[in-house]
């Protein structure tokens, strides 16, 4: 009897559960497509669900009540629908989402530090979203920029495959990367910076292109990459994404969302990439592209503070063990000089937040810490380095009128020391910041923004960094913007350039160097239309030109066996043009297809040069097409980079001094039919190109990479022998493309809620 009365209170306990506790589903569409991905959400409740790969979500054990569920998706416009719960039947609500103008009603905070949408802000900034990254799924964010239209990840060297990115032609040095507008300032930020985040993890990156030192300081001179996290509420509780090629190249992005306890959201991820498989196929007896093993573990921590204002903290650590070099290198010939290897170790930790003050006013403090531990060899040359980067920011946001202000001031510390002889003692500097910006609404058609930055530094004094920008919105669809702004940079040589670091050639430094000073005007137009019964057409124009004073330049010409530093005797500049089109059809076509013009040319003594390693011009390409009815998605993608100057050992050597375009093209196939799962394959590199296509070798003197047959006149320079036909010295800095062939890969998306 007891047991009877037992199962019976049971039965009317969980029965009275089931009619207190409900559920909601129903499928996410755009003209009948599904749209996976998207963030469904019951506002002001823990109630977050992600569509699956056929645009469905559902929530259940739902208490009774009034909510309001909001639809997010990048592309569409987001739809929100208040609900009442009190039936104790199952919820069945579908959302039709209409498509945005692509993109342009997005809230970017890039360009000037505030939240402004795309359309409005006086700062070009491009979007970059999480889609974009999964149509040519790569090992990280550097080489998902491969086809962004005036950015182009360079390879450095031929052997360890160090390589930073390219905005508008300038080299790597000169971007800034951050994480969530909070800056992991270093000069070896944008090799290290763009390496070992999950892309999962990423909800978008935006780009500036142009000076953005009033805002961001050094290293901002020629754009700025910000990648924007998602929000640990928006996730689903756990993702992966893994993948491999035909290469033997492997891939791991873990996420998982955790509740610590009712104060605290977090989002925990790790990378994991792994390449152990040498491959010789330029026959050179070299690897041809580096070997190794990389680990970061990202997490994102979002406090609930009552006052709903916000407090995040952001970490990463990453590790990675990278070597390439002779086919039979080990780790018992690291630093030897009987077979050449270079062997990298890093170990670098990032610590990031943001705080918004408890006041009435809106004021925020930012920061980061930043250390990087680098061991290197570089055949028998050895290249120690240790760095540590404190950086304190406060920001305040004040709205008054037709006044948009934005007061800043910064803390910047850097201790640096490696055991080149350029850095005899550790290196402890400091830079102080003070900037202000107001944008100037004279009207709906105009605003001006004017902003100037100071900042003083221990070792060079005053800098001043002054900005403006105008914008004319004539009509809702027509939007001019002109931008002049400076910038400027604290140099660290011996973190960038592999040549200085490899023991190929004498560094020469000829003089104290001066922090470099660039002068950029940028016009940008951008038109809409709304095509009938044909989507949206987004087409945007850009011209720019920089100039540059105190250009640290690096001498190749003069001595084969040297590089000589100093700041330039003459100027150097880089003119360029841009056309940027989108396209967002109602039928499952996406396209995007730009193009970029660089007119680049240094003068040093009354010589004019173009710079090495600027292409001439640039396209770039990404299509995407669904066909629902399948579960199909194809992805096609790819650039087309033009002619750039090489650098060469002597006149007798027979390489390339102007390289040949090339095109790097993708594939990819996606099968979207298993709930929370997408199963893909493609090609990597369809027309299998390569940088030895069309010249005789890429890696001078492969077969003698220590020297040690070669012969020198009394003055050092090299004289011809018959090992020695062309007069060259070991040298593996003619790399300015892709060493790897075409490829298949083979890979899965999982999410659960």
């Amino acid at each position: 009897m007891k047991n009877t009365i037992t199962v019976c209170l049971l039965l009317l306990f969980f029965l009275g559960y089931s009619q207190n506790k409900k559920s909601i589903s129903g499928r996410v569409t755009s003209n009948n497509q599904p749209i996976p991905g998207a963030t469904v959400s019951l506002l002001k409740t823990t109630f977050v669900a992600q569509t699956d790969s056929l645009g469905h979500y559902f929530f259940s054990k739902i208490p009774n009540g009034n909510y309001t569920i909001q639809v997010m998706a990048n592309g569409f416009q987001t739809k929100n629908k208040n609900i009442n719960i009190k039936d104790p039947q199952e919820i069945v609500l579908h959302f039709e989402l209409t498509i945005t103008e692509n993109q342009l009603d997005e809230v970017v905070v890039s360009g000037t530090l505030k939240p402004v949408k795309r359309l409005e802000n006086p700062v070009p900034v491009e979007i970059i979203s999480a889609t974009f990254l999964k149509q040519n799924p790569t090992s990280n964010v550097l080489d998902a920029l491969q086809n962004v239209n005036g950015l182009r990840p360079q390879n450095n060297c031929n052997v360890c495959n160090t390589g930073d990115i390219r905005i508008n032609g300038l080299d790597g040095p000169y971007t800034m990367v951050t994480i969530d507008g909070m800056p992991i300032v270093s000069a070896l930020g944008t090799v290290y910076g763009l390496s070992g985040i999950p892309n999962a993890m990423i909800d978008k990156i935006e780009v500036v292109k142009g000076a953005a030192s009033t805002l961001y300081g050094s290293e901002a001179v020629g754009g700025l990459i910000n990648i924007i996290t998602k929000k640990p509420f928006a996730v689903p509780l756990f993702t992966a994404d893994v993948f491999t090629t035909s290469w033997l190249e492997t891939n791991v992005d873990l996420g998982y969302k955790a509740n610590i306890g009712s104060k605290a959201t977090a989002l925990f991820g790790v990378n994991y990439f792994t390449y152990n498989n040498p491959i010789d196929n330029n026959k050179d007896n070299f690897t041809d592209v580096s070997l190794q093993n990389r680990a970061s573990f990202f997490s994102k921590i979002n406090i609930n503070r009552a006052s709903k204002k916000e407090f995040s903290l952001v970490s990463r650590y990453l590790y990675e063990d990278r070597w390439g070099g002779e086919m039979q290198w080990n780790k018992s010939f690291r630093g030897g000089d009987q077979v050449y290897g270079e062997s990298i170790y890093t170990s670098r930790y990032e610590f990031l937040g943001k705080y918004e003050l408890p006041v009435t006013e809106k004021m925020f403090f930012q920061f980061s810490v930043i250390g990087h531990d680098q061991n290197s060899v570089y055949g028998n040359s050895t290249f120690l380095a240790n760095q540590k980067i404190a950086f304190g920011q406060f920001i305040w946001d004040k709205n008054w009128n037709n006044h948009s202000v934005l007061f800043g001031t910064a803390l910047r510390y850097q201790f640096y020391n490696d055991n080149t002889p350029a850095t005899a003692t550790a290196n402890h500097s400091k830079i102080y910041s003070a900037f202000a910006q107001d944008e100037i609404t004279q009207n709906e058609k105009t605003s001006t923004l004017i902003g100037l930055r100071y900042d003083y530094n221990d070792n060079h004094g005053s800098i001043f960094t002054p900005r403006f920008a105008f914008k004319f919105k004539p009509t809702p669809t027509d939007i001019l913007r002109f931008n002049f702004g400076t910038g400027f940079r604290i140099i660290n040589l011996f973190t960038e350039d592999h040549q200085a670091l490899s023991g190929a050639r004498e560094v020469v430094i000829q003089s104290n160097l001066k922090p470099e000073t660039s002068y950029n005007l940028n016009l940008n137009y951008l038109k809409k239309f709304k095509l009938t019964n044909a989507g949206v057409l987004n087409l945007e124009l850009a011209s720019w030109y920089t100039y540059f004073t105190n250009r640290i330049f690096a001498n190749y010409d003069i001595n084969p066996n040297q590089i000589i530093y100093d700041n330039l005797n003459g100027n150097s500049t880089i003119f360029g043009l841009s056309a940027n089109a989108d396209w967002v059809s109602p039928f499952g076509l996406k396209a995007n297809l730009g193009t970029s013009y660089y007119d680049a040319m240094t003068t040093q003594d009354g010589v004019s040069l173009r710079p090495l390693f600027t292409e001439r011009y640039s396209i770039s390409w990404g299509f995407s097409y669904d066909i629902p009815n399948w579960f199909l998605s194809f992805d096609f993608t790819g650039n087309l980079t033009g002619p750039m100057r090489l650098p060469l050992l002597s006149e007798l050597d027979p390489r390339r001094e102007i390289s040949r375009p090339y095109s790097i093209q993708n594939i990819q196939i996606t099968f979207k039919k298993i709930h929370n799962l997408e199963l893909y394959t493609g090609i990597k590199n369809l027309l299998n190109w390569t940088p030895n296509r069309g010249n005789p070798f890429l890696i001078a003197r492969a077969n003698d990479p220590f020297d040690k047959n070669v012969q020198v006149d009394n003055s050092g320079a090299v004289i011809p022998t018959a090992d020695n036909p062309f007069a060259l010295t070991f040298d593996p800095t003619y790399a300015y493309g892709p060493n790897q062939g075409r490829r298949l890969f083979l890979g899965l998306r999982y999410h659960f809620d």
